[in-house]
């Protein structure tokens, strides 16, 4: 169920509050044009600037909109374990279909906290759980010894990998096997993951280009040569666009992308900030030769 391309959804703000209308539109546009997987209040959905609240609201919309079409990744992640527990009941009670849940962040938990924050969040729910291992942002590597751990108890089914090396991938398949679901976390990287063993990514690209995204997915695990070189072609393509969406913090320059396609404002919420003048002007050639506006 949880595999090919999953879009780590923007949230769209009008005046500072979140525009569900919009935010319905971008829904549709992935119910329309590929999209394996809807992955809602991430990262990328600005997560740590929502209120509680605007949170359970967006996934319970997310959940409603997509009705059973596509399969609904609830973030639900935090660095307080009673906070990431409630946030799951929620998710699970509103019917999604599992809850991403990113490693405790700023206070710097043991191999040991990791362990014990995972099994009481997989203790109290009953929905699969998606382990999101980002060690540039929580500054905790969960270790492949942990997660096989983890992989133990009843809901933990995978991992959301943004560690950037993939030496994990093999070493993950070698310790929990091929059930043991791989996304990445890194569209950049998707091709050789996939290859070592990942099924498919949470992508902040698919935002914009979801069916490029999917193609690549679905062409990247096949077994046909001639799609395998399609798969390729298309990473080719894409590459470019997976850097630019990074030259300043995400979500902004996604964002920009996305207003300039017509789907949604660009604004941020605080600390973050709309795009230079400059990076601008680069997602809009870069925009212009992927041919998406």
């Amino acid at each position: 169920m949880f595999k090919g391309s999953n879009v780590a959804l923007i949230t769209p703000f009008k005046n500072n509050k979140v525009d569900e209308e919009k935010y319905i539109k971008l829904i549709n546009f992935h119910l329309e044009n590929g999209t394996n997987g809807l992955v809602p209040c991430g990262t990328t959905g600005e997560s740590p600037t929502l209120s509680h609240d605007e949170h359970e609201k967006l996934i319970e919309i997310c959940i409603k909109e997509s009705n059973g079409k596509l399969p609904v990744i609830a973030g639900t992640g935090s660095n307080s374990t009673e906070e990431a527990v409630s946030l799951t009941k929620h998710a699970e009670t509103a019917g999604a279909d599992a809850a991403l849940l990113v490693t405790p962040y700023y206070n710097k938990p043991t191999q040991e906290g990791l362990y014990h924050h995972y099994k009481s969040i997989n203790d109290n729910c009953g929905i699969p759980i998606i382990i999101y291992n980002i060690p540039s942002r929580s500054v905790i590597d969960m270790s492949v010894d942990t997660m096989s751990k983890l992989f133990e108890l009843k809901n933990i089914v995978g991992v959301k990998d943004a560690t950037g090396d993939l030496n994990r991938v093999d070493q993950q398949k070698a310790k929990m096997g091929n059930e043991f679901i791989q996304l990445t976390g890194n569209d950049d990287n998707a091709l050789e993951f996939n290859k070592r063993g990942g099924v498919g990514a949470i992508s902040v690209t698919a935002n914009i280009a979801p069916k490029l995204c999917s193609d690549f997915q679905k062409f990247s695990k096949s077994e046909k040569i001639n799609e395998i070189n399609e798969a390729k072609k298309l990473d080719e393509i894409l590459q470019p666009l997976h850097k630019k969406l990074f030259i300043e913090s995400n979500p902004s320059p996604v964002k920009y992308v996305a207003k300039l396609m017509g789907l949604c404002e660009e604004t941020v919420r605080l600390p973050l900030v709309t795009c230079r003048d400059e990076t601008k002007k680069i997602l809009e050639d870069i925009s212009k030769k992927t041919k998406l506006i």
